[in-house]
């Protein structure tokens, strides 16, 4: 009876301490909040967007084509920690670490000085299990953003550089719709801030300084290599580059990350990441393995000399949602990027 009487207490025991266990919680890495102004990421007006001691600016040669908008980027590594470079050139953040990111719109291009609104502020934080992000949609007041998982559609308009004055639906993408770029071997990745996007200069309050040394002087990136050991991915909308590397670089940013052999078209066999030297695997004469009447009746992916017969300057220059390329984020027709396409691919020569 004794024995039975102290199994049953080591039971009892046993179950209080599991008990405890289940009910300990560990707190998170990033809890979101109801207002972007909460996160204290910047100082004054929140409008004016400037950035609070530790919030790290910063800009890519070849920017993410969105609806024509401007894009103010910031980074908030954890207090003590720093992003670390790796053999493949990539930067691998720290645990709790929030990328920034803010859409907006002059009221005129050709004259900045005028304002601007804000659209929205996409906050994408490093997690335990990977990057999750957290969409903010900016009031017409412009004096704060709120957390919306549901995403909007927002009137804005605004004069662009050539002075006609252009009216348009916004839309801001729900959070799940973020995995529609940001997605690679089932977890969502992170895009942009590579050190070959980030080897060029930047205007810093302290001055125009290389990003990759502004983060190695302030001891905020482990592992770097000399500047002229890292590649530098070419600015699509630099004219002294060659056709070639401008179309290839606007490609890889607007495509790559989908068009890659881990990404969400890797079905496809069309692959456009920067570095890809197969020339099928780049589109070239290349038939689609299911394209329906997004092939827009032509028969090849890319045609060297002929962008008018290549299925992928046909769906760059459309604007039917069951076409159109990219599928997120371009309601808008870039035309400058379509020009850039097609006259790579017109100078491409034609094999005998």
């Amino acid at each position: 009876m004794k024995k039975k009487s102290i199994i049953f207490l080591l039971v009892i025991l046993i179950a209080i301490s599991n008990l405890a266990l289940r009910s300990k919680t560990v707190p998170p890495l990033f809890t979101p909040k109801q207002k972007l102004s909460e996160y204290n990421f910047f100082i004054g007006k929140i409008s004016d967007l400037k950035p609070s001691e530790g919030i790290i600016p910063y800009n890519l040669n070849t920017p993410l084509f969105s609806n024509y908008a401007e894009k103010l980027r910031f980074i908030k590594l954890p207090s003590g920690t720093k992003t670390t470079y790796t053999d493949n050139g990539s930067l691998s953040f720290p645990k709790g670490t929030v990328m920034i990111k803010n859409f907006y719109y002059p009221n005129d291009f050709r004259h900045p000085e005028k304002g601007r609104r804000i659209m929205e502020t996409r906050l994408l934080v490093n997690e335990e299990n990977g990057w999750v992000a957290y969409p903010y949609v900016w009031n017409d007041e412009q004096t704060d953003a709120s957390y919306d998982v549901a995403g909007e559609i927002k009137d804005v308009n605004y004069i662009n550089e050539n002075g006609k004055r252009v009216n348009i639906h916004y839309i801001i993408p729900n959070k799940n719709q973020c995995k529609g770029c940001h997605y690679r071997d089932d977890k969502m990745i992170l895009l942009g801030p590579t050190a070959a996007q980030l080897n060029s200069d930047y205007n810093y309050a302290t001055g125009k300084q290389n990003q990759l040394q502004y983060l190695q002087q302030y001891n905020l990136v482990s592992g770097l290599p000399s500047l002229d050991k890292i590649n530098k991915l070419p600015d699509w909308n630099d004219k002294s580059q060659t056709i070639q590397n401008r179309a290839r670089a606007y490609l890889d940013v607007n495509c790559g990350s989908c068009h890659h052999p881990q990404g969400p078209a890797n079905t496809s066999g069309l692959f456009l990441n920067f570095s890809q030297t197969n020339s099928i695997e780049l589109g070239i004469m290349k038939s689609p393995v299911a394209a329906g009447r997004g092939a827009g009746k032509n028969l090849f992916d890319i045609v060297p000399g002929k962008p008018h017969k290549s299925i992928l300057a046909y769906r760059m220059q459309v604007n039917d949602p069951g076409v159109a390329m990219p599928e997120l984020g371009r309601e808008q027709i870039h035309k400058e990027g379509v020009e850039l396409v097609k006259k790579w691919i017109k100078e491409m020569k034609q094999e005998d």
